[in-house]
């Protein structure tokens, strides 16, 4: 049974994690749907070379969580391909969110990506993405703190400001990951065959192992979806929780 909104807003973000630190990633899941309702959960995947092994075990705990999908309108057919057959294989509840069109247009006529990749990664990413986040209690992510610096540091709930990030997965070993991966049978992504550890948009994407292959030689390394955007945004606009960032 879920707990009313009353006992939720009481649970700190220290208690959260004093729950949760001594499950296991499964247990963590389940957890998080009996403390918080379905509707106040938002799940984003973006059907990439990790992406399967958390929506694996969501559809299997909570097959009426909804996925959304950011559509950037600069995805590979490989990975669009690769949403259709999870969402089949799975049973997902897929709902596609696109950028705002006159927006998105200007950063395909000057190809943003080359010389504003972080500001074309705002406009596709994460402004399609802000309404939603506003309806939701718990943003739940698949990030690995093996994957990069920033995720290292990460624990299994964080405050984005007027969210909370929940990383069921952020102790999750590079080999436990691949040993859980392998035993589910879950599908790769058509391209990490070819040579491509992470995929994001095609513009952006490079062969290499781990994420090394994106945004080569731009010095960036997440798309802003993760870290404290949200948190960053509040303050310029003069407004703060007085939360901490992830």
């Amino acid at each position: 049974m879920t707990l009313s909104t009353a006992t939720k807003q009481k649970i700190s973000l220290d208690e959260l994690n004093a729950i949760f630190k001594p499950l296991n990633f499964v247990e963590r899941i389940r957890r998080l749907y009996e403390i918080f309702d379905v509707d106040d959960i938002l799940c984003t995947s973006s059907f990439g070379t990790k992406s399967a092994f958390l929506l694996y075990h969501i559809s299997e705990i909570q097959p009426l969580q909804k996925v959304h999908f950011i559509d950037t309108t600069y995805h590979f057919q490989e990975t669009l391909d690769y949403r259709d057959t999870l969402s089949a294989q799975l049973g997902l509840k897929v709902i596609e969110v696109q950028p705002e069109l006159a927006h998105n247009a200007i950063t395909r006529e000057e190809s943003w990506w080359m010389d504003h990749p972080r500001m074309c990664c705002t406009i596709n990413k994460i402004a399609p993405l802000e309404p939603i986040i506003e309806n939701h209690t718990i943003w739940i992510a698949g990030l690995m703190g093996w994957q990069t610096d920033f995720r290292s540091r990460l624990r299994i709930f964080e405050n984005q400001g007027d969210i909370i990030k929940f990383h069921p997965l952020i102790d999750l070993t590079e080999g436990d990951f691949l040993y859980y991966f392998s035993l589910q049978n879950l599908p790769q992504h058509p391209l990490e065959k070819h040579g491509y550890g992470s995929v994001g948009c095609t513009h952006c994407t490079r062969k290499g192992e781990g994420r090394s292959g994106r945004w080569q030689n731009t010095g960036q390394s997440e798309c802003g979806l993760h870290p404290n955007y949200f948190l960053k945004q509040q303050q310029v606009n003069g407004v703060s929780n007085g939360s901490g960032g992830s």
